[in-house]
């Protein structure tokens, strides 16, 4: 399993939202840009988490950081997922896992006590350059869902 870390090269992404529009890591050139691998929308934890981000996005952006949430969920069932629960951070459809293997967020984990193979919950800050290319600041392997985005927004200085 591949393992970033702070200062690796952010692997590039080419991935569908909820809507069906594609989104890119370059389309966030010249930014900083939050990505997050949640295991399944609509799943307690998993609201949480977009639900915690959906209500910090503000913040996150005037702080200068862009938000994005990738799962290997369908498209329709994110649109699904940000219609019942009224998020407004992008999530992007990996149902191939892709960009969840090329960032390590697929392995094998603990749940409810039994070892199975699925998304690791973790979140990545990127720096992108000019050229559209990302450096990982900062990896985050196995995070809770419960008061993970205000554990990262104090992190970042984020008010």
């Amino acid at each position: 399993m591949t393992t970033l870390r702070e200062h690796d090269t952010a692997p590039e992404f080419e991935l569908l939202d909820a809507t069906g529009t594609t989104w890119r890591l370059a389309d966030f050139a010249g930014s900083k840009v939050i990505i997050y691998f949640y295991p399944a929308a609509l799943t307690p934890g998993c609201t949480i988490e977009a639900v915690d981000f959906t209500t910090r996005r503000g913040a996150f952006a005037d702080a200068g950081y862009a938000i994005v949430g990738i799962s290997p969920d369908s498209p329709e069932k994110l649109a699904r997922f940000v219609a019942n629960k009224s998020l407004t951070v992008a999530l992007l459809s990996d149902p191939d896992r892709t960009v969840i293997d090329a960032y390590g967020a697929w392995g094998t984990k603990m749940m409810y006590g039994k070892e199975m193979h699925g998304v690791i919950r973790s979140t990545f800050v990127v720096d992108v350059d000019g050229d559209g290319h990302g450096t990982v600041v900062k990896a985050m392997y196995n995070v809770k869902a419960a008061g993970h985005v205000e554990r990262l927004a104090r992190d970042l200085g984020v008010a």
